[in-house]
């Protein structure tokens, strides 16, 4: 259970230097989400060793950065999980982040989508939202030890195109057929280059991705088994006037989401989370496992679609979720023109 300290040293070593751009004298907070007593009558032995593993890997890397970086204020800071991706942390948490240069965020609850982490960046913190993060991800060859200069670039000229479109069009060989338009919105990226101040993003990154117009897409989201966690029968969404309107298969995940979306219940929280909120794009050519969500949406020449919150990506809905689903060789075409064939990106360098 013990991270491999010599296996991960040099990656971890590397993101603050390359990702993080960090400059002696800086104050540096790890921070990671634990189990309090409320979710261990609740979740399985596995999830619990799962997260308690992230928080192990939080404190390893802590203690490198304490080592590496001797003339930086290192500090680990763990509070108790929410629960779900885009929660809400108790306001000890909110005041944490802002009190750091820079935040290392290994937690098994996405920080990305919450006011909290908003108000952070606000103030100038360089944030690393890494939810779901996992040991293997800091191996040579992983995804932390790609070339971030290099996605950068692809990812920039990725964005450009979503902020000229008008509309997307997503279909995919197990069924996805998406229709929504892009307008009024910009093209943004996930890069992974945050040294400038206020910047955030998730590391492993690689992804150019822009917010949906509400209300605007029509269409299925076919999940294939293998690409979700835990799911081991093919799930469908269906879409219409812009939210999920029905839920189809997927077993114990689709059961789960189908409490989660509630279709047909016009009330909040449920018309929220029923959103289209995303169109991301992979660019990551190291990206590889398609069961870590925050690996698999930055997988080259993959497509993901989310639902629920878009308000920090540019949209107008705010909501407490945001869970995206990652479509294996898409084709996408924007206003018509191809930009990913079947799992390929096809514009020119």
């Amino acid at each position: 259970m013990e991270p491999r300290l010599e296996k991960i040293r040099n990656a971890v070593v590397s993101m603050f230097k390359v990702n993080l751009g960090l400059k002696d004298g800086e104050r540096i907070l790890v921070a990671t989400d634990v189990p309090d007593r409320r979710w261990w009558d609740v979740w399985s032995m596995e999830h619990l060793l799962d997260v308690l593993r992230r928080a192990l890997l939080a404190r390893a890397v802590r203690d490198i950065a304490a080592e590496a970086f001797p003339k930086c204020d290192v500090k680990f800071y763990a509070y108790p999980c929410t629960g779900s991706h885009g929660a809400e942390p108790k306001p000890e948490v909110a005041k944490a982040l802002r009190s750091a240069d820079v935040v290392v965020a290994i937690t098994t609850y996405s920080l990305s989508h919450t006011k909290a982490r908003e108000e952070a960046t606000n103030a100038g913190v360089r944030l690393a939202s890494m939810p779901g993060f996992t040991e293997d991800m800091f191996y040579p060859g992983g995804p932390m030890s790609a070339d971030y200069h290099a996605i950068s670039r692809e990812s920039k000229r990725l964005a450009d195109l979503l902020t000229k479109a008008r509309e997307a069009y997503v279909i995919s060989p197990a069924g996805t057929e998406m229709r929504f338009s892009l307008e009024g919105r910009s093209g943004m990226v996930d890069d992974g280059l945050l040294d400038k101040p206020g910047a955030w993003g998730n590391l492993p990154a690689g992804e150019a991705f822009r917010a949906p117009r509400e209300g605007t897409a029509e269409g299925k989201i076919v999940v294939e088994k293998g690409w979700y966690p835990e799911l081991e029968e093919d799930m469908t969404l269906i879409f219409d006037g812009g939210e999920v309107i029905e839920v189809d298969g997927g077993g114990d995940v689709g059961n789960w989401l189908r409490k989660t979306l509630r279709p047909g219940v016009r009330r909040e929280p449920f018309t929220s989370r029923r959103n289209l909120a995303e169109l991301g794009l992979g660019t990551n050519p190291n990206a590889k496992n398609p069961l870590n969500i925050l690996e698999s949406e930055k997988i080259r020449g993959t497509v993901h679609l989310a639902v629920g919150d878009n308000a920090h990506i540019g949209g107008r809905v705010s909501t407490d979720l945001h869970i995206d689903f990652v479509i294996p060789r898409p084709t996408l075409r924007l206003d018509g023109m191809a930009v990913i064939q079947d799992g390929k990106i096809v514009i020119e360098p």
